[in-house]
Parts: C-alpha cells; structure tokens; sequence
C-alpha cells in the first residue's frame, strides 16, 4: 500500500524540467514617445485613455452603445470563441494529471449436481491508467500554450467590445452629418426655387434673360439630385447602425444635429509616453499569442526526450462479498513504462513548425504594436490641426454668406449680373457642405483616438 501511494505521489511530483526557451517581452519597435511637429499639438502629460462613458456623454448615444454590446452578433461570436479556448485549455491541463478509476468485479461457479463444488470470489481496485509523467514539461508546455490562446481570446474579447463601442458612435456621427447635408441640400432647393421664380419673373419683364433662368434652374436641380443622395446615404447609414446594435434603433435615439454632439464627445488623452499601447487589448492580445508559440518550442523539444508513463492499481479480493474489506486478500501492481525515439519520426518538423511559429508571431505581435503606435500618431495630427481648420471653415462660411447676399441684393437692385450671384450661391452651399465635413471629421477623429489609445478598463 504504501509503495503504491509513494508511486503515485512520485508521478505527480516530476516534472520539474522546462524545454522552453525564457520569455522576454521585445522591445517596442516604436518611439517612446508621441510624434512632435507643425502638425501636433503639445503633449500634455497625465494617464492616457479614458472610459467610454467619459467620452460620450450624450444620453441618447449613450443609450445606442449600450444596447450594442448586449445585443452585437459579432460580440457573442467573440465569447463563444473565449468558451472555446476555455474548454480546450482545460482538455489539455487534465492530460497533466492522473486519471483515477475503480472498478469492482464478482465470479459465482455452481457444480452440475448436488455434490459438486461452489465457489465464488469478490474483487474490487482502484488505480492510475496510463498516467505520463511530464519529466521534461511536454504536457505543461502544451497546457500553456492553450493558457494563453484563452487568454488571448479575451483580450480579444475586449479588443471587440473597445472597437464596437467607436464603432457605433462613429456611425452615430456619420448618420448625424447626412442628415445635416440633407437639411442643408433640401433648404438650398427652397431658396433655389425662389431665386428661379423671381429669374423668370424679371425675364418676363426683360430684365433678364434666358441663360439667367436656366442657370438658376441648375442650382435647383443640382441640390435636388443631392437630396435624393442624401436620402439614400442616411438610409444606409441607418441600416449600418442597425447592424452593428444588433436591434432597430428607436427613432427616438436618433440624432437631431450634428452640432449637438460637439460638446458630447470628449477628446482622450494620449499621455507623454508610447507605453500605454502595451495596454491596448490588440496589443495584449498578440502578445499572449507570442507567449504560447514560445511555450508550443517547449513542448517541440520535449518530444525529443524519453516518454515516461506509468499505470498502477491496488485491489482486495475475498470469497465472501461481506469480508471483501475486512478480512480480504491484499494486492498491487505498478507498471512503468518509457519510449524514447532514435530515428525518424515528426520531431524534427514539429520542432521547426513550432520555431517558425513563433517568428510568426514575433512579427505579428511588433506588427501590431507599430500599427498602434501609427493609428494614435495619425489621430493626434489631425487633433493638433483640427481647431484652425475649423476657425478658418467658420469664416469662410461667413464670408461666402455675405458675398452671396451682397450679390443679391445688387442684382435685384440692377447693378449686378446674375452670374455673380450664382457663382456666390454655389460657394456658399459649397462652404456649408464644408463645415459640416470638417466638424464631422472632428468627432470621428475624437472616437478613433479612443480606439486607436485603447486604455479602457470598464470593458
């Protein structure tokens, strides 16, 4: 008895020699610190990132974004997939561990007549079946390669909820400015329509003349082509929102303005220093898929090394089920086997396959982190630009105003010529189309910042 618990607990002892070769986290291959030039604005130090419900603090938008991380398809495809890594990791983490079975067994044998012989026999075990000591960390390497695929699903897991989050706001925005461009398109076809009525009315009286009327007609048409387009693209816009929610948004949740969500949207802060990318979930997330190629060597180099495995039982056996536990016959058995491969085999290509794995992922995960580094670079120059583009957008709208309602009022007075003040009209409507570009650009730079930073720790 004693040799087998003794024989057992051995088994679960060994394993202390790893194959794998030591983690070292690379070297970010990018600057430490955010880019500096004309184009950015000065860093301010301070934690980067931000919660998203600091970032929108719109109620209705608030409302859109949270009804798309418990309804979005796409993120119960990513917890299923975290189930699955789940459930496979702990496949391979049972593999290190003994599996202890009992059994029970009873023989009764009656002679042909009365004075033959009756014999009847009881036995039960308990014991190991097949149980591989992990000598040289096989097992352990291949568990935590599984380890770290799960976590790596979460990490993607939360890379999903970050992205579907600006995802859906940045919708929200572009569903905004559409409708904006729409009401601007439909209240250009308005004043259009009025500036052709009077046309043809002093083409009438002769005081203008035929090219006048059609060249008036053209700004009627040109914005009624718009509104159609317009029309559609918030159709369509519509239809995105919807998709990425999971559910219809009520009409009530949709936004009225665009200039509504301008102090709704918050800028988030980028910090001094590059490090906080390391906390960006993509980030992390590449990163656990490193550590487990790395492990997955380990487990390629112990295949190289002895196969040691090991079944055990231990037993009792009596001829009366009644003293089968007390007065019965004792037994054991242990059998140890080991394998070892000379010539041949896969090792060799699992080995390499397992190496160039890990190079792979080597890359991918600098790859990564270099993205990263470009998406937040990216968003920090336009916020460093964006505040002059839109003064300047503000007063050249101010501007094409005045000069459109100047040459109004000078062709109507008979000292203008039509033209003038079409060409006025056409930049106007042009300038305002403009300024609701840039601001859209704004707030959409605001969102990819969010994302692009990634340090949110309420998903």
């Amino acid at each position: 008895m004693r040799k087998f618990v003794a024989a057992s607990l051995l088994a679960l002892a060994l394993g202390g020699c790893n194959m794998a070769p030591a983690y070292v986290r690379p070297a970010a291959p990018v600057a430490p610190q955010w880019p500096q030039g004309a184009a950015y604005a000065p860093a301010q130090d301070g934690e980067a990132g931000m919660p998203w419900r600091k970032v929108i603090s719109d109620p209705k938008l608030t409302q859109v974004v949270e009804m798309a991380l418990s309804n979005s398809r796409s993120l119960r495809e990513q917890v299923a997939a975290v189930a699955q890594a789940r459930a496979t990791y702990r496949i391979a983490r049972s593999a290190q561990l003994p599996t202890i079975s009992a059994g029970a067994d009873a023989s009764l044998s009656r002679g042909l007549s009365n004075k033959g012989l009756n014999s009847n026999s009881y036995d039960a075990s308990a014991g190991m079946s097949s149980f591989t000591i992990d000598l040289f960390g096989r097992l352990r390497n291949q568990s935590k390669a599984d380890f770290e695929s799960y976590l790596a699903s979460q990490s993607g897991l939360r890379s999903a909820r970050l992205t579907l989050v600006e995802e859906v706001a940045t919708a929200y925005v572009t569903y905004a400015s559409d409708s904006n461009l729409l009401a601007l398109a439909r209240e250009t076809v308005s004043s259009g329509e009025r500036t052709l009525a009077l046309t043809q009315s002093l083409f009438q009286s002769g005081l203008a003349n035929g090219t006048d009327v059609e060249s008036a007609r053209t700004v009627v048409e040109s914005a009624k082509s718009d509104v159609a387009s317009y029309t559609t693209a918030t159709a369509q816009d519509r239809n995105a929102l919807d998709l990425l929610v999971g559910k219809q948004v009520d009409d009530t949740l949709l936004p009225k303005a665009l200039e509504d969500l301008d102090p709704a949207i918050a800028n988030v802060p980028a910090g001094l220093s590059s490090a906080v990318l390391l906390r960006r979930p993509d980030v992390v997330e590449a990163e656990h898929q490193l550590i487990g190629a790395n492990a997955s060597v380990g487990a390629a180099r112990a295949a190289f090394f002895p196969t040691i495995s090991l079944t055990s039982t231990i037993g009792v056996a009596s001829t009366a089920l009644s003293s089968l536990f007390t007065g019965g016959a004792a037994s054991w058995n242990l059998a140890p086997s080991a394998s070892v491969p000379l010539l041949g085999g896969s090792n060799r290509g699992n080995l390499a396959y397992a190496r160039a794995t890990k190079d792979y992922y080597l890359a991918a995960y600098e790859k990564v982190v270099q993205t990263a580094f470009r998406d937040v670079a990216n968003g920090l120059a336009q916020r460093g630009t964006i505040r002059d583009q839109r003064a300047a957008q503000e007063r050249y709208v101010a501007a094409a105003r005045k000069a459109w309602l100047l040459a109004q009022d000078q062709f109507k007075a008979g000292i203008g010529t039509y033209q003038t003040a079409l060409t006025a009209q056409r930049t106007y409507y042009a300038a305002q189309q403009s300024r609701i570009a840039t601001l859209t650009t704004d707030l959409s730079n605001r969102l990819a910042l969010y994302g692009a930073i990634g340090a949110d720790d309420s998903l």
